[in-house]
């Protein structure tokens, strides 16, 4: 029980932080701002977990875990229903800064705090099925928010999430066992020794790179949905739906690759990103390549996400809990700088050319994972 309560808490973040992608049409048209405006809130969030993420969370390493996962749904609770009442862009920024701060905290010691939970042998099942509300988050927290929206409001839909959050921490309280935190708050100088490795620095630009190109169109993509597809948009959370429910595919082919090298898998799936964003609006009014297109972006956008991680943390492996660290602020490094270069693309190339533009910055991130595949006769860690 105590594991799957640490899954449902990763649904109601990882929801919480991704959720505003699908309601970005709706909230510009309320708040009376631009879609690329409206997408800078993505930008903000992103930003903030990169400057606060690793400080907050050696900081906090050593407290014990039952209060500080209670604390961070408290937060993030708090943070949704600010999000409800915002009235303009700076208090709804303002209001998901909360969230973000305390986001990697969770991210940073979810997985040790499930592996404490069970037998050393099952620890890598049972940190499996933590990161399973991440994979349940795109497929239906997102869509169903979405969804939501078209009957009680983008505000509402914050809201509920908020209230969420909140059953989350009654859940955590109930069923999640005292679990003490590290012995010393993490960042010994031993750790810090892998950035002065250039290949595995290499490799955290590589993430920053890849999430660059993915969310120059991903952030973006309910408003495509609506413009470029001419989806209703009330519709727009069911093909939301899709796009998760195909995603999964994507984490078994992720699975897959990475059984070979996690910088080819890396360049593959980018390969077919690519594809799928640039083919979306060169199909564009034709509904059933919209599918198809929509169906090669989703599995290799999921499929992405492990990939990245497995990499930078085989790449790091003298040092796999600061690599991980690592790996999530160059993943919302290149969250926040693709959701402010597709926001500064809308004006000068207009909606449907994003997709283009997002399969270029894929294109740059292929170049460098083949570069960073092994060399022949060389086994990759």
């Amino acid at each position: 029980m105590p594991i799957l309560v640490l899954a449902v808490a990763a649904f109601a973040l990882l929801t919480t932080e991704f959720l505003i992608l699908g309601l970005l049409p709706p909230l510009a048209r309320d708040l009376g701002i631009s879609i690329s405006m409206a997408g800078q809130l993505v930008t903000v969030f992103a930003v903030v977990v990169v400057l606060t993420g690793p400080i907050v969370a050696a900081y906090v390493s050593h407290w014990p875990r039952k209060p500080l996962f209670l604390g961070i749904l408290v937060i993030f609770a708090v943070s949704n229903g600010l999000s409800a009442l915002a009235n303009d862009f700076w208090s709804l920024a303002l209001a998901r800064t909360l969230a973000a701060i305390a986001l990697p905290v969770f991210w940073g010691t979810a997985s040790e705090s499930a592996a404490a939970l069970v037998a050393p042998g099952r620890a890598g099942k049972a940190v499996a099925q933590v990161y399973l509300g991440i994979t349940t988050a795109f497929v239906f927290g997102i869509p169903l928010g979405t969804l939501a929206a078209a009957s009680v409001g983008w505000r509402g839909s914050f809201a509920l999430l908020g209230a969420f959050c909140l059953l989350v921490a009654a859940l955590m309280a109930v069923f999640m066992p005292n679990i003490p935190g590290s012995a010393e708050r993490t960042g010994g100088t031993s750790q810090f020794a892998i950035l002065r490795d250039k290949r595995f620095m290499a490799h955290v630009l590589l993430t920053l790179l890849v999430f660059t190109g993915m969310f120059i169109a991903y952030t973006y993509l309910a408003d495509m949905l609506e413009k470029v597809v001419l989806v209703p948009p009330a519709n727009v959370g069911w093909w939301l739906m899709g796009f998760g429910v195909v995603g999964v595919a994507g984490n078994v082919l992720g699975g897959r690759l990475l059984e070979k090298d996690a910088s080819v898998a890396t360049a593959i799936l980018l390969t077919v990103l690519a594809v799928g964003m640039a083919a979306l609006p060169a199909v564009g009014q034709w509904q059933l390549g919209a599918v198809i297109a929509l169906l090669i972006w989703a599995v290799a956008y999921t499929a992405l996400f492990p990939v990245c991680q497995v990499r930078v943390m085989q790449a790091g492996s003298s040092a796999k809990a600061l690599a991980g660290t690592m790996n999530v602020s160059a993943s919302n490094a290149g969250i926040g700088l693709g959701a402010a270069l597709g926001g500064a693309a809308i004006p000068i190339l207009g909606l449907n050319h994003l997709g283009y533009l997002a399969a270029g910055a894929a294109l740059v991130a292929i170049a460098l994972a083949l570069v960073l595949r092994p060399k022949a006769g060389v086994s990759s860690r």
